[in-house]
């Protein structure tokens, strides 16, 4: 889950009645009457002065015809398990396009059958049983990871760092950092494992979910459990108040560099952020808000008053962390994230480890998004929407 991801630190003309609609192709062109603001199922639509566009066909997305948009299909189908169950609604300022388990169950069915590493049948597929919708504007698009860090079953010498389970709730909130860093949480039998570093501590707090490489040779998932119901403080701020870098220069590596290099600073650093995260053993991958395994450049987090979770999502982004700083690819949004708010604001998840991290710690992207929503949905809608009008 990206509870904070690395965006906290600098930190989705009428007809005459008995007339038979068109075809979707034509309604299309008038479909963006229909769609206004997006939201996800349950959430309030925010207002919005732009309607979403709908295209006709692909053609709008730059960069389409060169990704490998069938990297996404295992994204896809992990979300399948539910959206099947439980649809998402595209909600909308003069209505909202629902879509149904039959709509899901066929897309879903068809996706299992396109072949491994068809890059043609995947966008075919893609093609055939979606239409893209342009989200207004454009926004800031960060990245996440699962850390991978060092532990131990009993507290040593080098294995001095506790990772917590959540308390059991009592009248009051939980101690800020600072007293759960001097002990205030110690022997109360709360120590799941015990890490070598508090900075590695820390980012696992930061990125949500994460790994640690025990002693023993095993390897467990450390799962967000909980918070102490503090408010969270980027401590990349305070650097930039103290002139030691420039918000554009403001990056998780750069943080993580001023910590290294000041040691002695570094505890009184992060307790300037009050708030601390609780964890939890799990079994398996890590899983986003969707509650399904993320895959690694094919899962975002969003923010679901905007996008539903387990909807496909064209992203086309420049200053990313790629050679020319261009990433336009097909992802599917299946987490959330305490800092992503807002229709054009996503948290870009990379895997797991060291490499992951330094993708995902300097990305600092901007970019614009386009949902693709089941063409039956929205054709449904459409045709409703027309006889409502003829009437």
């Amino acid at each position: 889950m990206a509870t904070m991801s690395s965006s906290a630190f600098p930190r989705r003309s009428g007809h005459r009645p008995g007339r038979r609609t068109r075809r979707l192709a034509i309604r299309l062109a008038g479909a963006a009457a229909i769609i206004g603001c997006l939201a996800a199922c349950g959430g309030n639509a925010p207002s919005t002065s732009r309607a979403p566009s709908v295209a006709a066909d692909f053609r709008p997305l730059t960069g389409w015809t060169d990704d490998r948009v069938g990297e996404a299909l295992p994204a896809l189908l992990q979300s399948c398990s539910r959206v099947v169950d439980r649809p998402v609604v595209v909600r909308a300022s003069l209505g909202q396009i629902t879509t149904s388990s039959d709509d899901w169950r066929q897309i879903c069915t068809a996706a299992r059958s396109i072949p491994a590493h068809n890059a043609g049948a995947a966008r075919q597929f893609f093609e055939r049983w979606f239409v893209p919708v342009a989200v207004p504007g454009e926004g800031l698009i960060t990245g996440y990871f699962a850390p991978e860090l060092r532990g131990s079953w009993r507290r040593t010498e080098t294995y001095d760092t506790p990772i917590y389970r959540l308390p059991p709730r009592r009248s009051g909130r939980l101690p800020p950092r600072a007293q759960i860093a001097d002990g205030a949480l110690a022997g109360r039998g709360l120590e799941i494992l015990w890490v070598d570093d508090a900075v590695d501590a820390f980012f696992l707090e930061i990125q949500g979910s994460g790994y640690a490489r025990m002693t023993d040779g095993s390897r467990v998932h450390l799962g967000y459990a909980g918070q102490n119901g503090h408010r969270y403080y980027a401590v990349g701020r305070a650097l930039i108040d103290r002139g030691e870098t420039t918000r554009e220069n403001m990056s998780m590596q750069f943080i993580r560099d001023w910590l290294d290099r000041h040691p002695d600073e570094a505890q009184d650093l992060m307790n300037l952020n009050p708030s601390f995260i609780f964890f939890e053993l799990r079994d398996g991958e890590v899983r986003g808000a969707q509650d399904v395994p993320l895959t690694a450049g094919r899962s975002i987090a969003v923010d679901r008053d905007y996008i539903p979770l387990g909807l496909p999502l064209w992203i086309d982004l420049r200053n990313a962390p790629t050679g020319d700083g261009r990433l336009q690819r097909l992802v599917v949004a299946q987490d959330v994230g305490g800092a992503i708010r807002g229709p054009v604001r996503g948290d870009l998840f990379w895997g797991a480890g060291d490499a992951a991290g330094e993708l995902a710690g300097g990305m600092q992207a901007r970019g614009r998004f386009h949902m693709l929503v089941p063409r039956s949905s929205l054709a449904r809608r459409v045709a409703e929407q027309t006889t409502v009008s003829a009437r």
